[in-house]
Formats: C-alpha cells, sequence, structure tokens
C-alpha cells in the first residue's frame, strides 16, 4: 500500500533552528518516553544518556540537537512551550545535573557527559540518536532516525509498512505526480481539490480549516516578529539580523498593532520591481531570523527552509491578489504540502542524505506550485512550475558556517523564494504540452544527484562554505 503523507506532516509547527536536528531529536525524545512509559520503566530510571551519530554529531551544537533531546526528554511539547521558558529549563537541567523526565520522574542528567557526540555515521541514515535508560534492574536502549522534516522512523520497516496500512484511508492516494495529474484530469479536479478530499477521509472539514489557518497564522506571526526583531543572533557567528532595518526601509512610519493590520499595511505601499524583491527577501529574512534565535516557526517542509513558503504566499496577498482571504490561503497551504510529499517519497527532504536541494530546492518547488494554482493554473502548469523551480536548485550543497543555520541558509530562503515565483510565472505563460521535463524525473534526478553527492556536502560542516569561511573571520 502507498504511504500517505497529510499536508499536517508536511507543514508541522515546532521550534527551531532545524527539523532534522532539533524537531526530529525532540519528537525522538518524546517517543522515547513512551516506550518507557510502555514497559513500565520510566518511574525506575536513574540515568539517561543520549548517543548522536553522524551529521546530528557533526552539526549538533549548531542546530541545538543536545537542547533538543533535553526539552523532549522533560515532556515540553515543541508546539506549544513558550519560547522565553527554553533558557530556564536548560539552565536548570545544566545547574542542578537533573532532569525531570516527561515532567514526572527527576533522574540524574549531566549533559556535558550523558550526551555524546559520535562522529560516526549510523549505516540506515545519516541523523542517527540512540537513548539509554538506565535503572535498578536493566537498561533499556532505543535508536531513532530524523529523517528530514522532523519526521522521526526507526530501522524496523515491516511495522512501518503495517502502520502505514493503517493510517493509509485516503480515497485518492498517490505515490508520485503523474498519479495525481491523473486523479486531476479523471475527477476534473483541481489538485488542491484532490487533495481536500484525502484530507476529509482523516478530519472534518472544521479541523482541516482550523488547522490550516493556526499554519498560517503562525507564520504570519513568525514573520511579523523577524521584522520587528533587531540585534545579533545567538551562536557566535555575530550575525546581525536584517529584516528588522530592511523593513523599516520599506514600511516607514505606519501605523498597525497585529500582524493582519499588519498585513493590510503592507498592501497600501508602492509595488515597484525592487520593492517587491525587497519585500519578499524581508518576509523570508524575518522567518529564518526567527528560526535561527529558536523562535516558532512551521517547517516547511524543514526549519532551515521554513521562510520560503510564508514569504511566497505573503507575495501574493499583499501584492498580487488584495482581495485574497482564507480560500486562497487553504489552497495555497494544500498544494505546497502535496507538492513536499511527492518529493518525500520519491526522494528526500532532508539536507544530511541530499544537501541543501532537498531543503531550498523542494520548498522553493512547492512554493512555486502552490503559487501558479491561486493564480489560475491548470494542474499542469502547476506541476511544471515545481519542475522548474527545483530544477534550478539540482546539486545545491549543504554547507552551513559553524554548523548554524545561519550562513548561508538564511539568505538562501531569500533565493528560493524568488526563484518560485519566477517559476510560477514561467509555467503560467507556457503550454505545458510543450514541457520536457516532467516533474517525476526531475525528483529522481534530485535523489540521483543527492546519492552522488560528496558527504562532506550534507549538512556536516566539513566542505564548502563551513571550511572556506573561518568562524573567527565571522
Amino acid at each position: 500500500m502507498e504511504e500517505c503523507i497529510s499536508v499536517f506532516d508536511m507543514l508541522k509547527i515546532g521550534v527551531g533552528p532545524s527539523s532534522s536536528h532539533t524537531l526530529g531529536p525532540w519528537r525522538a525524545a518524546e517517543r522515547f518516553l513512551a516506550e518507557l512509559d510502555q514497559e513500565q520503566l520510566l518511574e525506575k530510571v536513574t540515568l539517561v544518556k543520549v548517543d548522536l551519530y553522524g551529521s546530528l554529531s557533526l552539526t549538533g551544537k549548531g542546530h541545538a540537537t543536545d537542547l533538543a533531546v533535553m526539552l523532549g526528554l522533560s515532556g515540553q511539547d515543541p508546539e506549544y512551550i513558550p519560547v522565553e521558558n527554553i533558557d530556564k529549563i536548560i539552565s536548570s537541567i545544566n545547574t542542578n545535573k537533573q532532569i525531570v523526565l516527561g515532567n514526572k520522574v527527576s533522574t540524574s542528567f549531566n549533559p556535558e557527559t550523558d550526551i555524546v557526540f559520535n562522529k560516526n555515521f549510523l549505516p540506515f541514515h545519516a541523523n542517527g540518536l540512540t537513548f539509554t535508560a538506565f535503572t535498578p534492574e536493566k537498561e533499556y536502549a532505543s535508536t531513532f532516525y530524523s529523517i528530514g522534516g522532523g519526521f522521526v522512523v526507526k530501522e524496523e520497516r515491516a511495522n512501518a509498512k503495517k502502520k502505514h496500512q493503517i493510517k493509509c484511508s485516503f480515497p485518492y492516494p498517490i505515490q508520485n505526480a503523474e498519479e495525481l495529474l491523473a486523479y486531476c484530469n479523471n475527477l476534473n479536479k483541481s489538485i488542491s481539490e484532490v487533495v481536500y478530499e484525502n484530507e476529509k477521509s482523516m478530519r472534518s472539514e472544521e479541523e482541516i480549516h482550523s488547522e490550516l489557518m493556526r499554519i498560517w497564522h503562525t507564520m504570519l506571526e513568525c514573520m511579523y516578529i523577524g521584522c520587528h526583531s533587531e540585534g545579533i543572533l545567538p551562536g557566535g557567528l555575530n550575525v546581525r539580523r536584517r529584516a528588522f532595518d530592511m523593513h523599516q526601509g520599506l514600511i516607514g512610519l505606519s501605523n498597525y498593532n497585529n500582524p493582519q493590520e499588519w498585513l493590510e499595511t503592507i498592501r497600501k505601499t508602492e509595488v515597484k520591481f525592487r520593492q517587491i524583491l525587497k519585500w519578499v527577501s524581508c518576509f523570508a529574512l524575518a522567518v529564518n531570523e526567527v528560526n535561527a534565535a529558536l523562535g516558532r516557526v512551521v517547517t516547511a517542509p524543514t526549519n532551515g527552509s521554513a521562510g520560503v513558503i510564508p514569504a511566497v504566499l505573503m507575495y501574493y496577498l499583499v501584492i498580487e491578489n488584495h482581495n485574497a482571504g482564507e480560500k486562497e490561503i487553504k489552497q495555497f497551504l494544500m498544494v505546497a504540502g502535496e507538492i513536499g510529499s511527492i518529493f518525500k517519497k520519491g526522494s528526500t527532504i532532508s539536507a544530511a542524505m541530499g544537501g541543501c536541494q532537498a531543503e531550498i530546492g523542494v520548498s522553493s518547488a512547492m512554493a512555486a506550485a502552490a503559487l501558479c494554482e491561486v493564480m489560475g493554473g491548470t494542474p499542469e502548469q502547476v506541476q511544471m512550475a515545481a519542475e522548474i523551480a527545483m530544477e534550478h536548485h539540482l546539486g545545491l550543497t549543504c554547507d552551513p558556517i559553524g554548523g548554524l543555520v545561519q550562513i548561508p541558509c538564511i539568505e538562501r530562503n531569500t533565493m528560493g523564494a524568488i526563484k518560485a515565483i519566477n517559476a510560477a510565472e514561467l509555467a503560467m505563460e507556457t503550454d505545458a504540452k510543450n514541457a520536457k521535463v516532467p516533474l517525476d524525473k526531475v525528483i529522481n534526478t534530485m535523489w540521483q544527484t543527492a546519492k552522488d553527492m560528496n558527504s562532506k556536502y550534507k549538512e556536516t560542516s566539513e566542505g564548502g562554505l563551513a571550511v572556506a569561511v573561518n568562524v573567527a573571520d565571522c
């Protein structure tokens, strides 16, 4: 049976800076607690150790992987934890050398010795981590893999397949772009309409509406916070926030009191080509500066690429179509989520597996497709938009300086957003019958490129800009 991935699997609310290195390990820690509880071991634990492997180890400090596992083991939820509480919780663990598992059971835990960074890679996936709990009677260990976008799996694929069979109730299961297009043509529906029918098999219409709007409001608030926050990003690179100054130069002395009023104010600003470029860049910068500061973002499909989709959707709302509202927002998010799921099934959305083409490239394809549909593109043109966007990100490496999701990651979101808009416009002006490269072909090419890419360019900070530019230079 085909894997069914919901829009809400692809667009998750969480805490920065990384979906694979922060949100994934956080969720893995939660799952480990659930296993301990199921084994009736939780209340007996006297010590917990965490081993990080491969990319999680090599760039774990810069991606806050150590903080994520501590927060997860503490029973905190990344969707709802007040981000201002994070420092307090981490400081308490570091000071007292104790952790309260699941917010219930206090046990010994020294982050300096009980979180081990192992540079070797586990064979199953580049992002592996093992939790070990010690009790007076026994040790209990469990290994998880963070495969990108906050998705966490175990190696036992047979069990995973059974779970997919139970979960999958979509009336129109989709494994690739060709199948999606066939449904659209046979049912005479747009891509978002097919996606909506699938989502309704799992949730009520009211829940779908509520959750899609919660995702959008999180994106909007994230852009708002980023555009109104100045200073230096944490991590030691001394990267100065740029969205604040860019935003001030664009909006001037306008008055507004909340994100929605802000959106309406932007609609009244000047929109010459240079201003459009600056606004789109500003939106993307804002999101990823919030992400770099451990703020709340929406993985789309990852945290490192979280700025592309909000920036392009905001562009559509404030520049392209002032009459657009909830209908178009939901349509946009459903298309983006579906295109992202097809990339996940056919390739990867993990930079540790595929380089930055798997993050910025996929997010740009998602945004291009979504923009194309809300602008009136046919399903064929929507897929063409996604293909064009990815085609011009093929081979993009992941080489973060200092292992931080800052340089070049933040700027790359601006490029991904601009390329997405350009790709959508090109697709709208093209007869889809003349398309030479099907979306499935470019997804397959991306996966082949990922497999051929040298491992040092896959989120290890051992190649590219990460070694060409010294941290001291920053």
